[in-house]
């Protein structure tokens, strides 16, 4: 099953002579279960890609549908916008975004009332989650007294709270050491094979994408899927051209 398909995404910035062009466009698919990783220098337009799929922020041109449905055409959306995130898209960001003033529990169960599931039925969803993710012992502990890699795991928690077909993370282990980096990105690939929800993870870091279906490379805003033997020399920090 198709997740997600991008068909000719760009963002530009400005107009006339001060356009950035962030993201040229670009095409690609991805399926339920699969595992992508998304590599590129700093400003190269991995960001803007995620941040476009998902709608947060406009895309110039192009067509995106998820979850076989279309939700943006060439600057048409006729959805809301914010309603379908919290159903269909599960975001990881790079600093976590929890809220200091709730709970790990309560920090998920949010966003599952806020789909709106009951308070209890949140709880407990939050409490199962919070298990698979291997830190039901910190569920009654605020963000301030988790460790980097327990607030990045209670982030993934709440990306799937509501059970989405699409989940996003933004260099989700670059505020972490490599030991728990490492952790994170399995427990990504679990994610992916277990709950069968299409994965996309922007890294800068090559020794993180052990494990994954498919590699792409964004420099310039110019997106390319790297051969599988290309991936393997990049897994291994072998520097590869792009061909």
């Amino acid at each position: 099953m198709t997740v997600l398909e991008v068909d000719g995404v760009s963002k530009t910035f400005g107009s006339g002579e001060l356009a950035v062009h962030a993201l040229k466009p670009c095409s690609f698919s991805v399926q339920a279960g699969e595992l992508v990783a998304l590599l590129g220098p700093s400003g190269s337009g991995k960001s803007t890609l995620l941040l476009s799929i998902s709608l947060i922020l406009e895309p110039t041109s192009g067509r995106i549908v998820i979850a076989g449905q279309e939700v943006y055409r060439d600057g048409w959306t006729g959805i809301d916008a914010r309603a379908f995130r919290r159903r269909n898209i599960g975001f990881i960001f790079q600093q976590h975004n929890l809220i200091p003033f709730l709970t790990a529990q309560e920090n998920v169960a949010l966003a599952m009332q806020l789909n709106g599931a009951s308070r209890r039925d949140a709880a407990r969803r939050a409490n199962e989650l919070l298990g698979y993710l291997e830190i039901a012992h910190r569920a009654d502990s605020l963000p301030a007294n988790l460790s980097g890699g327990e607030r990045q795991r209670v982030a993934i928690g709440r990306a799937l709270a509501n059970e989405p077909p699409l989940v996003l993370a933004d260099e989700p282990t670059a505020a972490l050491d490599t030991d728990r980096g490492t952790k994170v990105m399995a427990l990504l690939r679990r994610i992916a094979r277990d709950r069968r929800s299409a994965v996309i993870t922007v890294t800068h870091d090559h020794r993180m994408i052990e494990g994954f279906d498919t590699v792409y490379y964004l420099d310039d805003g110019v997106l390319s899927r790297l051969p599988q033997a290309q991936a393997a020399a990049v897994r291994s920090s072998v520097p590869a051209p792009l061909a």
